[in-house]
């Protein structure tokens, strides 16, 4: 389906198209999964939300020990 989208902020779809290139996605397809995102985040925004309801996010390469480097700064190690 081809759809025209106005009013987009310039510098807000050079940083999604710029991360879209990095994972190797079509702009078409990087939008339709954020649009899923949105509307998923927004269903669960009337809920009562447990932590259980959260699910884990790829923060990209490099990132693994991030939790870990954050505890050193924080409380020392």
């Amino acid at each position: 389906m081809n759809i025209t989208i106005r009013n987009i902020s310039r510098k807000v779809y050079q940083e999604f198209k710029a991360e879209a290139t990095r994972r190797n996605l079509k702009i078409g397809e990087a939008l339709t999964l954020a649009m899923q995102e949105f509307i998923k985040s927004e269903k669960k925004k009337g809920s009562n939300l447990s932590i259980l309801d959260f699910e884990p996010f790829d923060w990209g390469e490099g990132t693994e020990t991030v939790s870990e480097d954050v505890d050193k700064i924080l409380y020392g190690g």
